[in-house]
């Protein structure tokens, strides 16, 4: 007889809200970052490899700065925003079907 265990497995996810104020936060660090990459030598592929190496470092730092983390579950709706939040925040308040 072979046992089979339940076994969960987690799975995360990291993301920004649209128009959010970690949007308008991640853009302008990774603009900055950008902007203060020095390009002034790419003369050879090690230094193309190694700015590029620099940009993606930055712009994952950056994004785990301002990104929320959740979990995915099997119950997770991929469809619902901050706007449903409100939304449905509103309506327990109110209790109106207008919300």
């Amino acid at each position: 007889m072979i046992a089979i265990k339940k076994e969960s497995i987690n799975l995360f996810k990291f993301s920004i809200a649209k128009n959010s104020k970690e949007k308008k936060s991640f853009i302008k660090d990774i603009s900055l970052d950008i902007k203060n990459i020095d390009i002034s030598d790419l003369s050879n592929s090690s230094k193309i490899e190694e700015a590029t190496k620099l940009l993606a470092s930055r712009i994952k730092y950056v994004w785990k700065s301002n990104a929320k983390q959740a979990q995915i579950t099997k119950h997770s709706k991929s469809w619902w925003s901050e706007e449903c939040n409100c939304t449905l925040n509103n309506y327990r308040i109110t209790r109106s079907l207008d919300n």
